[in-house]
């Protein structure tokens, strides 16, 4: 059964308001937003081509804490900007319930963004990171189910560098974010 996200819609804040009202990380996050660039003119142009649809709505699940959101959320944002699609910003903490119906591996990982139609019906989702990022912190949490074996924050820490190994240093991982939306929207 899909869910429904009718109640939330219209309860977010607007990208500009999340961007300006961010206490932590607020020069990173304007860096990767600044930094974003387009790549392919066919990409573009698939995100444009959206902005003739008006049934499409954007959740996202996101804190101004999270560095996941801080490298990924600025690549959102672009896209739907160009597809003029409406998204609202659902700070995780006040909506720990939305939060709680969208887990990854059984945890509250964000940025988790949400595609709805007009009545809140959920048609895609994509987060908390790109799939070669995530496979690193999939591996970990398989290889490291025990969260208090003596070795797990050492662990943790390895995965968190090769998970920021695996995003780089430039802005090019913010072309692979493209090509899932992309694909998750073809979906919707």
């Amino acid at each position: 059964m899909s869910k429904n996200l009718a109640h939330k819609l219209n309860k977010g804040i607007s990208p500009q308001a999340f961007m300006e009202g961010m206490e932590k990380n607020k020069e990173a996050f304007q860096s990767w937003y600044d930094q974003f660039a387009w790549e392919s003119e066919e990409d573009k142009e698939f995100f444009e081509s959206l902005s003739f649809r008006d049934d499409l709505r954007c959740l996202i699940l996101a804190a101004d804490w999270c560095g996941d959101v801080v490298r990924n959320v600025p690549v959102v944002f672009r896209a739907l900007e160009a597809a003029q699609m409406p998204v609202e910003v659902l700070i995780m903490e006040q909506h720990l319930e939305t939060m709680d119906e969208f887990l990854t591996m059984g945890g509250r990982s964000i940025p988790i963004v949400l595609f709805a139609d007009t009545g809140g019906v959920v048609l895609g989702q994509w987060g908390p990171r790109p799939k070669h990022v995530q496979e690193v912190m999939i591996a970990f949490k398989q290889e490291n189910p025990d969260r208090e074996a003596p070795d797990y924050q050492e662990n943790i820490a390895a995965a968190r560098q090769e998970m920021v190994r695996r995003y780089g240093e430039d802005a090019a991982y913010q072309q692979v974010i493209i090509r899932e939306l992309k694909d998750v929207l073809a979906g919707c």
